[in-house]
């Protein structure tokens, strides 16, 4: 007799006895739930778990699954196969293996496919100047004074908290005249390809004095960094600082006559990387520019320098920073946590360094503006 279950000798005696017992008599099998048949008697088993006994419902339904196996099996076996004849089958052709089999006609559509692909990419952009305007009532008359106040602003390309809104400027030019800065640094700012411009509306609006330079081309429109001023500029300079292939970084610089003071005064407009190593080659960049090496200078942007690192490290050294120990967090808006956004000096020195928290500001970017106290040096001093 075979072996069933743990094949004992008491389980033996048991499956002897339950074969004994009439199928009417058996009680209903709790692996079936004891589900009735279409003639009324219940699923049955025996007193041993192992031992089933199949009702009419059983037997028909294990019988339709049985007849749609074999259907699948000779549908299958009937259906061609494709590497028929071969060794092994063969990989799909490409489309330009497809297309070279047509001889010239193939080729001359492969010349084609490729100058239409060149025609839509875009053109890589080098940083440069695109845009210097005068306001046509400007805010204020005569020269920077020796005390001023600055500002640095990520305004997001005119999205908002989240990027999606349309760009219309409108909510950041609330939040820049909520400032009362007299220079202001941007970041992120976009130029659209169609309609109305913000920038200049912006410029135009509050009275202040435009200068802008292009990093990278966006789907949208140009994108790079622009400066705000109360006062004349008196000369502009564009520094390319991409260390990378993947990002596009600039910086520009904007200088001004302090007349109390006798010195001029260079404002550099920044938005350094995201990847620590290609941040420390672009502050390297940066501390060597002229402007920056010669006479008083303010470095001012998104620093991105989520934690402690070597390019935050040097720039903390290397220029003057603000008395206080911590840097204002900026970033994200609604509730900041990063110092992303910071102000440096040389030959100056910086002072009351805070983020603006305003209703308006947490809803029209993703950071918060930082704003900052500056005193001139004298040329003696």
């Amino acid at each position: 007799m075979p072996r069933w279950g743990r094949g004992t000798e008491a389980h033996r005696e048991l499956l002897s006895a339950s074969l004994a017992v009439p199928p009417q008599k058996a009680q209903a099998c709790p692996g079936f739930g004891g589900r009735p048949s279409k003639g009324g008697a219940g699923g049955v088993c025996s007193k041993a778990p192992f031992l089933v006994e199949y009702t009419p419902w059983h037997r028909a339904r294990m019988g339709r699954k049985r007849k749609k196996m074999a259907s699948r099996l000779r549908k299958k076996a009937a259906r061609p196969r494709r590497d028929e004849g071969r060794s092994k089958p063969r990989a799909k052709p490409a489309i330009r293996d497809r297309l070279a089999e047509r001889g010239e006609a193939g080729l001359a559509a492969i010349s084609r496919a490729r100058r239409s692909v060149a025609g839509k990419k875009p053109a890589p952009v080098v940083g440069h100047l695109s845009l210097l305007r005068s306001p046509t009532v400007p805010m204020a008359q005569g020269e920077m004074g020796s005390r001023i106040r600055v500002a640095t602003y990520n305004v997001h390309r005119w999205g908002g908290l989240n990027g999606r809104r349309s760009p219309g400027g409108a909510g950041a030019a609330q939040v820049i005249s909520e400032l009362d800065a007299d220079v202001v640094a941007l970041q992120e700012v976009l130029r659209p390809l169609k309609g109305e411009d913000p920038l200049e509306g912006l410029a135009e609006e509050l009275g202040f004095y435009l200068a802008f330079a292009v990093t990278r081309q966006h789907r949208r429109g140009q994108l790079g960094n622009a400066v705000l001023s109360r006062f004349p500029i008196e000369g502009l300079s564009v520094l390319d600082i991409s260390h990378s292939r993947i990002e596009r970084r600039g910086a520009l610089c904007a200088q001004f006559a302090a007349g109390d003071s006798g010195v001029r005064l260079s404002v550099i407009a920044t938005h350094l990387s995201l990847v620590d190593r290609t941040r420390h080659r672009q502050v390297q960049s940066l501390l060597e520019h002229p402007q920056l090496v010669s006479g008083a200078a303010v470095l001012l942007g998104d620093m991105n320098a989520w934690r402690r690192c070597k390019a935050s490290r040097e720039l903390d050294e290397t220029l003057e920073r603000h008395h206080n120990r911590a840097w204002p967090a900026s970033f994200p808006a609604p509730r900041p946590v990063l110092a992303l956004d910071r102000v440096y000096a040389r030959g100056a020195t910086v002072s009351e360094v805070k983020a603006h928290k305003t209703p308006a500001a947490r809803r029209a970017s993703d950071h918060l503006p930082v704003v900052a106290q500056v005193s001139l040096k004298s040329p003696r001093a």
